[in-house]
């Protein structure tokens, strides 16, 4: 499983990007392939496969594009680990 983390930076609406971010936030929801744990300073995905996350990225990014942004910078990490079960429960268990 794929454990990633992305953070939207929408530029061109003023200083605060909550509003944003919790609507691209919903969207991604509605996406049956993902989970999607938000969290202060960016978005944890759990997903299948690189292309699953990939295309959840891509999509969230022509959302914010159509809400108006003219610039979006985009911070993606991705932990695709095969050698044990990676999920976000893994993790947090590892460090409880």
């Amino acid at each position: 499983m794929i454990v990633a983390d992305v953070t939207f930076y929408p530029i061109g609406e003023g200083v605060s990007v909550g509003p944003a971010i919790k609507s691209v936030i919903n969207k991604m929801r509605e996406n049956k392939n993902i989970t999607v744990y938000p969290n202060s300073m960016a978005t944890v995905i759990e997903c299948n496969s690189l292309d699953i996350l990939m295309d959840t990225v891509k999509d969230a990014e022509k959302f914010l594009e159509s809400r108006g942004f003219p610039r979006i910078e985009t911070i993606l990490r991705i932990d695709n680990r095969i050698d044990v079960e990676n999920s976000v429960k893994r993790k947090m268990d590892a460090i409880k």
